[in-house]
């Protein structure tokens, strides 16, 4: 059987290690990655067959990757591994150009199996997942794909919404059980994202949006 080779993408140095340990002989991981610019760079260094990717990590995430990394024309395949379950993460990361998408609960067995059937041409999903993935791309209901939406983080829209009902940063913080500093660096990061100058054209972009 071919070796696959691995880049692991995860802003956790002990879960990266924990990954090496459980992976059966078939599969040599040539690197490890912390963020979304240490990824990239190492993507094109080591050009691996697959690279395990996390969804939430500094620099953007997987689906920043993902755009810097395919959108070069890159034939590298991606396996999403997250701890999150959310529907909105796993076709974020599907849309983007994902082959897969498995939550950290899988075993060592079951990781190894689905890192060579990605690397084979294989679509892989752990099996609740893989209704959402139907629900989004089978269904004729399905929403339109929003690039600048699915640039934000799940908490980033929860944020998001909560400005747009007209809720003071304090009493934003209060409802996510976070602190004003948090809310104050999520509004930053979504201005930025979305290239908006104020809380006041957040509320329009996310009321068009019908998001709030």
């Amino acid at each position: 059987m071919k070796t696959v080779r691995v880049l692991i993408v995860d802003d956790h140095r002990l879960f990266r290690a924990g990954v090496r340990a459980e992976l059966g002989p078939s599969i040599q991981v040539v690197g490890e990655a912390e963020d979304v610019d240490s990824a990239v760079a190492a993507i094109g260094e080591l050009q691996p067959d697959v690279v395990l990717l996390d969804v939430h990590m500094p620099g953007g995430g997987g689906q920043e990757v993902l755009r810097r990394v395919l959108g070069s024309g890159s034939s590298v395949r991606f396996l999403a591994l997250s701890v999150s379950d959310a529907a909105e993460d796993v076709i974020g990361v599907i849309r983007g150009g994902a082959r897969g998408y498995v939550t950290k609960t899988i075993s060592g067995p079951e990781l190894t199996d689905a890192i060579i059937r990605v690397a084979e041409g294989d679509a892989v999903f752990s099996p609740r997942l893989a209704g959402f993935v139907l629900d989004a791309f089978a269904s004729t209901q399905a929403p339109p794909i929003d690039p600048e939406l699915d640039s934000l983080t799940q908490r980033e829209r929860e944020v998001l919404r909560l400005i747009a009902r007209g809720y003071a940063y304090k009493e934003i913080a209060k409802e996510l059980f976070i602190s004003v500093k948090t809310v104050e660096t999520h509004v930053s990061s979504v201005l930025r994202k979305l290239q908006l100058s104020n809380r006041h054209e957040l509320s329009r972009w996310a009321t068009a949006r019908r998001l709030v």
